[in-house]
């Protein structure tokens, strides 16, 4: 087996980590995966081991002799971040440094506080959070850019809000809209322009970077454009333009109840989470990929529309779309 080309995926039932896993396979990679429970899932091409990310020996032993190690693991529901964000992220740089591999991370902007978003977001944009999460964030690319200096290799890919197929746990699958339910109307958070990101241009986007993996310096950052909502409303009309298309309605454009956020919040983790975060729908965020485009020589983009149909199939918001049987004509 050509180690050189042997991935750890860390969160592969989830949405990025599951989509950077299937782009690996397909690109040629060997992919190994962890999950709690047992059995495999042979039919996907991934090598599924039992074991968790909060367990080092269990991250030690399923990344020996891997190159790569994909870090796209979250807790679920926003829930618990203080207690086990670290500590993973601390398995994954252990068991990166043993391996001299390269660590990949799925960045946020939440890193960000509103004193960087005066000007477009470059890669070495200060990082002055305001929320727990935010601090956190900023901790893990600190934690990431120590171990670089001690064998491992680390490389942050930084994007907007997700959208995707698999999406469910994102503001697109969960404030704008109900995964697993029609679109009758779409709650829009923002109040600004925002940036936007489709996982499996996301997932393209680190492939084709970890091919120039040697050429790069052992921390690097690269932010992603994505899908620029200049007036906050583009997203959502592109929905209504699907839905429209595909089902004969129209589903109205809505703010999202702050105020019910603040009233459920104190007893529902998520809510009080996601309210945390509302500064990032207030003002334009948006970050460059002039540094992405030097390297790669474009960024990996969907068309907006497309993007947002496969992800509402992807979700159970729509029916996917089967071709018409030809229809046999009698014999003479």
């Amino acid at each position: 087996m050509d180690n050189s080309k042997t991935a750890l995926v860390l969160g592969a039932t989830g949405g990025i980590g599951g989509e950077v896993a299937r782009q690996l396979r397909a690109a040629g990679w060997q992919v190994r995966a962890l999950r709690r429970t047992a059995g495999t899932a042979a039919a996907d091409g991934i090598d599924w081991h039992r074991g968790d990310a909060l367990n080092r020996e269990d991250v030690t032993r399923a990344a020996e002799g891997c190159a790569v190690i994909v870090h796209a693991v979250n807790p679920p529901g926003y829930r618990d971040w203080d207690k086990l964000v670290l500590p993973m992220i601390d398995n994954t740089i252990a068991a990166a440094i043993a391996q001299r591999a390269t660590i990949v991370l799925p960045g946020t902007v939440y890193n960000f506080g509103p004193d960087a978003f005066a000007q477009v977001l470059h890669e070495d944009a200060p990082q002055r959070p305001l929320t727990k999460k935010g601090a956190i964030r900023v901790q893990m690319e600190q934690r990431l850019e120590e171990a670089s200096r001690r064998g491992a290799r680390a490389l942050i890919v930084r994007a907007g809000d997700f959208l995707g197929p698999k999406s469910g746990n994102s503001w697109f699958g969960q404030g704008m809209l109900k995964a697993g339910q029609p679109v009758r109307s779409i709650g829009n958070p923002a109040q600004a322009g925002h940036q936007w990101a489709y996982l499996p241009d996301v997932a393209r986007t680190m492939v084709e970077l970890l091919a120039r993996r040697e050429a790069l310096a052992p921390f690097e950052r690269f932010h992603m454009e994505g899908h620029w909502d200049a007036d906050g409303r583009q997203i959502a009309e592109a929905v209504q333009r699907v839905v429209a298309r595909r089902e004969g309605i129209t589903p109205k454009i809505g703010g999202i109840p702050w105020w019910l956020f603040r009233l459920a919040a104190p007893f529902n983790v998520t809510l009080r989470e996601m309210l945390e975060m509302r500064y990032l729908w207030q003002r334009p965020v948006r970050m460059s990929n002039e540094k992405l485009v030097r390297v790669l020589g474009r960024e990996p983009h969907t068309p907006l529309d497309e993007a947002v149909e496969a992800s509402l199939v992807g979700l159970g918001c729509l029916r996917e779309e089967r071709p018409a049987r030809a229809v046999t004509a009698p014999s003479p």
